[in-house]
């Protein structure tokens, strides 16, 4: 299982190191979009002193890396060793083309898929290396959402755009920070979205034991008493996936066709059944 695990963590961090070179070579340097980080002070370097951009992509690593060893502990110093030393790698290896023409269209594209590729990176607690790594030692000690934090470092990179390429370049590289900043920070807290789900009915009992059967979660029941007649009332919080919201639904319908019911949607649910499973919901 630690095999598996292992492969499927460096498949992923593979995969996203691809991405990240690809929106380097592909949709940012064709146009002169150096969108922050060391990857974007790469492209401003081999465009100011023709310096090869793998290598100082690889350069920088290896100092960046040295403050992740000692700030992130070596669980990620290790895990960012393999992003570091493949990055240099596939930016030498993938061709810089120019894929897509339109240069509000590269930007975007290229903004989101880069979004993308440094949320997977943090996910499995990687990173390619350069300015990726600074929002990381900023959450962990100021907890500040590294979705911020990368804006902020990629900030400093991003003004070094008006001293070599257009005006245009400059505001192109902010948006694109702004589009990569919005993208990782919904990953980080839209995509694991959940509903919880508040129930008040006098079949409570009956609905209670199909929901802990028939979907498989947790029920909590609180007692309630209502403020006009001062009746009191069980009422149910139940918090699951979006997909058996429906069958939720479905159940309350067959019990108690009047139930009085709240949805909300939250956007991050952690403990038993959620970010961790045990024998019994």
């Amino acid at each position: 299982m630690r095999v598996r695990a292992a492969a499927k963590k460096l498949l992923y961090i593979t995969a996203a190191i691809i991405l990240v070179s690809v929106c380097v070579n592909m949709f940012f340097g064709p146009h002169d979009i150096a969108a922050g980080g060391l990857t974007g002070l790469a492209i401003i370097l081999d465009e100011m002193l023709g310096l090869n951009r793998s290598i100082v992509i690889l350069a920088g690593n290896a100092l960046l890396l040295t403050g992740a060893f000692f700030l992130l502990g070596r669980e990620f110093f290790f895990n960012t060793v393999i992003g570091a030393a493949l990055l240099p790698i596939f930016i030498a290896v993938i061709p810089q083309i120019t894929l897509v023409r339109d240069t509000m269209l590269s930007m975007i594209v290229g903004s989101v898929i880069f979004g993308i590729a440094v949320s997977i990176l943090y996910l499995y607690k990687a990173s390619s290396g350069g300015t990726s790594i600074p929002p990381l030692i900023i959450k962990k000690y100021f907890n500040i959402n590294t979705s911020v934090g990368l804006f902020l470092t990629d900030g400093v990179v991003v003004v070094l755009c008006l001293l070599v390429f257009s005006v245009d370049s400059f505001f192109y590289a902010i948006t694109s920070i702004f589009i990569t900043s919005a993208t990782m920070n919904y990953i980080e807290s839209g995509i694991n979205k959940k509903k919880m789900v508040y129930i008040i009915s006098d079949r409570h009992e009956a609905i209670t034991k199909e929901i802990l059967h028939g979907i498989g979660r947790g029920v909590t029941v609180i007692p309630v008493i209502g403020a006009y007649r001062q009746t009191q009332k069980n009422m149910l919080m139940v918090t699951l996936d979006k997909k058996n919201y429906r069958q939720l639904m479905a159940i309350v319908n067959k019990y108690d066709d009047k139930a009085f019911m709240i949805t909300d949607t939250v956007s991050d649910v952690h403990g038993q059944g959620f970010t961790y499973e045990s024998g019994s919901v």
